[in-house]
């Protein structure tokens, strides 16, 4: 698996206790960005998506939670989503057969971004929008938070926001991005 092999397995431990300690997903920003898409918006799939904390926030009739830790796709199913255990680098859909992929707070835990957002790229319908939400270490809030996963052993790489604005757009979507304090959204539409 292209994931971060000790950041997977961190997770897998603590997937039980996940949801306990993270705070929702901004649902009012998601139906923003959902809003760039060309298409009906009918299937979701969160990528390293964890226990559904993003698809949870939308209100679409098919969501799909993939994650490389096993109990984090064990919590998701409990949590009433379907998941897989899947590599974010090589995703097992076929080829235009999602609406929209949201990558929440996930992005930078991947071993292979780059190959992540193409994945997710590659498995967007046409008029589709790819939503990644992530922290900016740019900003001294998001500098502390990677100072602090590396601390606690996290692999984690994290982006400036026009890094993956032309990470996005060099998959072949045309990528929107806005800041909001330590945390940005980028939105590639297909």
């Amino acid at each position: 698996m292209s994931h971060a092999l000790g950041d997977t397995a961190t997770f897998d431990r603590f997937a039980r206790f996940y949801d306990w300690f993270t705070p929702e997903a901004d649902a009012e920003e998601f139906r923003e960005a959902l809003s760039f898409a060309d298409r009906e918006v009918g299937r979701v799939l969160d990528v390293g998506g964890g226990t559904g904390r993003g698809a949870a926030a939308l209100g679409v009739r098919e969501r799909i939670v993939a994650d490389a830790a096993a109990g984090m796709t064990r919590q998701a199913r409990r949590n009433g989503f379907e998941a897989v255990r899947a590599d974010a680098a090589a995703l097992p859909f076929v080829a235009e057969s999602a609406d929209a992929v949201l990558i929440v707070d996930a992005l930078h835990h991947f071993g292979d971004p780059g190959e992540a957002v193409r994945e997710a790229a590659r498995v967007l319908r046409p008029g589709g929008v790819l939503v990644i939400r992530e922290i900016d270490p740019t900003a001294l809030l998001g500098r502390l938070t990677e100072f602090g996963e590396h601390r606690l052993g996290f692999d984690s790489t994290f982006f400036a926001p026009e890094e993956l604005g032309r990470s996005v757009a060099d998959a072949g979507l045309d990528a929107k991005f806005r800041t909001g304090g330590f945390e940005y959204t980028v939105v590639g539409r297909a």
